[in-house]
């Protein structure tokens, strides 16, 4: 309904100014006193320039207000959001203090990590926010140990997966909360498309991140697909297929350099290259 008002509202005005623009051009034309044509070509561009900049106003405020006012309900959304979780998670943490009994910890582990993950997407939309609103998230990252926290909390999730790392100290100045979700959804694609294996490499050496996995693998013509929005190469896997383009869009920003390497049937190798 805003939109449509909002075409109507922008067809009207475009329609009166190219009439009236036409109307005072005939004027100008028909007037044989060269005052009253220079006199009526300065109103005349008045007038243009005054239906610019109500229209541009009037096309742009509705979605500007519209917008912030998103905005704040999110943030606000957010703030609600942010004490339940935290409670949720403090009082998991003084039951499991006070617990023996093995299958209640284990159910309150779940709790734990569900509260997490909700926690993770959290701060995903918190980013989302801050990147909306064009704010500096660049800070000083130890790489290696960014990228050990995040197998750490996926590990639980892929229990049957085994992650070999090797990583050694790097420091990079990058957006902290962008790079978790593109560790994340690699990490979280190896895992997919490893049906015929249960290993995924991890390495990090000399500001190059690689993460392989051994699975089904990508030939050479779905590979060139694989950062179209809401591409699957294997459609009985479950998934939007947006990941890849959010990370392609994430690297393109961050000046990270992307390289995807996959055989089929052999698995894929994704590199990330941090340049400086």
């Amino acid at each position: 309904m805003l939109f449509n008002n909002l075409r109507l509202n922008i067809f009207i005005y475009y329609l009166l100014t190219v009439s009236t623009f036409l109307l005072v051009l005939y004027t100008i034309l028909n007037s044989s006193n060269s005052y009253n044509i220079y006199l009526l070509a300065i109103i005349m561009l008045c007038f243009v320039i005054l239906a610019g900049v109500f229209i541009s106003k009037l096309a742009v405020d509705p979605l500007a207000e519209h917008i912030i006012n998103l905005q704040n309900l999110s943030k606000e959304t957010l703030h609600e959001l942010n004490l339940p979780i935290s409670t949720i998670l403090s009082n998991t943490d003084m039951l499991k203090k006070n617990n023996t009994d093995e299958k209640s910890l284990k159910r309150i582990a779940r709790i734990q990590k569900a509260s997490q993950m909700l926690q993770e997407r959290y701060n995903e939309l918190d980013y989302m926010i801050k990147t909306q609103s064009l704010e500096e998230l660049r800070e000083n990252i130890q790489l290696n140990i960014l990228v050990q926290e995040r197998i750490n909390f996926l590990a639980p999730i892929y229990p049957h997966i085994q992650f070999n790392t090797h990583l050694e100290i790097t420091n990079i100045f990058n957006d902290k909360i962008g790079l978790i979700k593109v560790i994340d959804n690699l990490i979280d694609n190896a895992v997919k498309y490893s049906d015929n294996s249960n290993n995924i490499d991890v390495i990090l050496i000399d500001d190059k991140l690689s993460i392989e996995d051994y699975g089904i693998g990508i030939d050479d013509v779905e590979l060139i697909n694989i950062f179209d929005n809401y591409y699957q190469t294997n459609n009985n896997i479950q998934g939007f297929g947006i990941g890849l383009n959010m990370v392609k869009r994430f690297c393109d920003i961050n000046k990270i350099s992307l390289h995807f390497k996959s055989k089929l049937g052999q698995g894929t190798l994704v590199t990330l290259t941090f340049t400086y």
